[in-house]
């Protein structure tokens, strides 16, 4: 990888990625922890989301707990892979820089 993906690069958006990463395939952060988690407003944070899904780097399940709606937020396998390579891009430039 000669660039970062600038999808992953955008700080929020790496948060986000960063977030989701250490949970097991298939697990998912609930909206709220991640907006938490990552320290952005829901609108700024669903923005950011929405472009990891059309990147195909997460997934977003909506569903109802009783009568409130819940939105779930997990990394694709794409997305795992992607946050990979990204984190290899840094880990050359940091070893290129020693």
């Amino acid at each position: 990888m000669e660039q970062p993906d600038p999808t992953i690069h955008q700080p929020v958006r790496l948060k986000i990625m960063a977030a989701l990463k250490p949970l097991p395939a298939g697990e998912a952060l609930e909206f709220v922890r991640l907006k938490a988690v990552v320290g952005a407003t829901e609108g700024n944070l669903g923005a950011h989301i929405t472009t990891l899904e059309q990147a195909g780097y997460v997934g977003v399940e909506k569903d109802f707990v009783g009568k409130r709606p819940r939105t779930r937020v997990s990394m694709t396998p794409q997305g795992r892979r992607a946050f990979d390579a990204y984190v290899g891009y840094l880990q050359d430039i940091i070893g290129a820089a020693g």
